[in-house]
């Protein structure tokens, strides 16, 4: 039976692997709705290649470039923050939220509001907005299934599971490029050596939070909310090889791990195609040829991103949303030059320590709270500076 999709940032790296495995199975899929920030001239291929019925651009000055590439296709064109809004809340059977940073927040809300599947890859909406958007999804009947390999995982190793026998959720981590610099080196990190992920391919946003193991908070924080079963039975270990991308025990002594290779087509599947499987052109895994697989605990001294985040965690209220706003603008700086790589993480402490809002009850609230928060964040960098 055919299904609807849209996909809400269809122009990134999730967007662009989710649509190759449609690519490949075109008789089961309609698209209804593809976004992009600004990437107009790349949209309206993937719009007239899959015959969406709208394209939407985030940034309204590009509609006109949408337009013309449009021009007698008879795809709807928009753009703005509202036409977002409006193609998230479209009808469909599954919505894919995969818009990088707050951008991703209302439109993954109005899919979330509709009582849609959501095929969640967008971190800052669980990350800052945890507690809104989990009570919305309660509210509504929403179904949300993770993307994010971790948490992909996760939710596969406890299918058919009560949360009440886990005994331990384990996130992996990569351990990023630097995962066996000592500490004296780190501080002479280049931004073009943080990019260099040595197992996945992604942008540079996300590849300096593996370097700093702040992705591992992030994801940290995303698991909390996802699988609530409470901050002490949340744990993460270093893996390098990136096979096993998380593992739950259980009360009884039994570990499931869920193992795949390292290509986001792998879930992405799995939650196109949830609760059966479908095929992925992805290569079958050669344990032997892989030979071992090794496990560390991780060193917070090099790394005290994991430690930032579960702080954060505790803390609840508005230090989540603070933290990741905190962190994106640390992060750009680190990327444009400005500060050392060590100083990344000392940034988002110090802005923790000196913003501490109200806690969010409403999308509203986290939108303030992260705009706030970037500003503290560029206020402590010209005041070192």
């Amino acid at each position: 039976m055919t299904r609807t999709i849209s996909i809400l940032g269809a122009t990134g790296s999730v967007g662009a692997s989710t649509l190759d495995l449609i690519r490949r199975d075109r008789a089961n899929w309609q698209v209804v709705a593809l976004t992009a920030n600004c990437q107009a001239e790349d949209l309206a291929k993937l719009a007239r290649e899959f015959s969406a019925q709208i394209a939407v651009v985030g940034d309204e000055t590009c509609l006109p470039a949408l337009r013309e590439a449009l021009a007698g296709s008879g795809i709807e064109a928009a753009g703005g923050a509202q036409a977002l809004i409006e193609a998230a809340a479209r009808p469909c059977d599954l919505t894919l939220a995969a818009i990088v940073g707050c951008a991703g927040l209302a439109p993954t809300m109005a899919a979330i509001e509709q009582g849609r599947t959501v095929a969640l890859a967008n971190k800052e909406s669980l990350v800052s907005a945890g507690d809104v958007l989990t009570a919305a999804v309660a509210r509504t009947g929403a179904t949300l299934l993770p993307v994010d390999s971790e948490h992909n995982a996760i939710f596969q190793c406890l299918a058919g599971n009560d949360l009440a026998h886990v005994r331990w959720i384990t996130l992996t981590a990569s351990g990023g490029p630097f995962r066996d610099w000592p500490l004296d080196q780190l501080a002479h990190a280049t931004p073009a050596q943080a990019v260099k992920h040595p197992n996945w391919s992604m942008g540079a946003k996300i590849s300096v939070d593996s370097a700093t193991m702040m992705n591992k908070g992030l994801e940290f924080i995303e698991a909390y909310h996802l699988f609530p079963v409470g901050v002490e039975r949340l744990r993460i270990i270093v893996h390098s090889q990136s096979i096993v991308h998380s593992m739950v025990e259980y009360r009884d002594g039994s570990t499931l791990a869920q193992l795949g290779p390292s290509d986001m087509r792998v879930p992405i599947a799995s939650t196109l195609a949830w609760p059966a499987r479908m095929d992925t052109p992805c290569a079958p895994l050669d344990l032997a040829a892989i030979g071992e697989l090794t496990f560390r605990a991780p060193d917070e001294t090099r790394f005290p991103a994991t430690r930032v985040a579960r702080e954060a965690v505790i803390a609840r209220g508005a230090a989540p949303a603070v933290l990741n706003a905190a962190n994106e603008v640390a992060v750009a700086a680190f990327l444009a030059g400005h500060i050392a790589f060590t100083q990344i993480v000392a940034y988002v402490e110090d802005v923790l320590g000196t913003y501490n809002p109200a806690a969010p009850t409403t999308l509203e609230d986290v939108i303030a709270i992260d705009r706030e928060a970037r500003i503290h964040a560029q206020q402590a960098m010209k005041a070192i500076a």
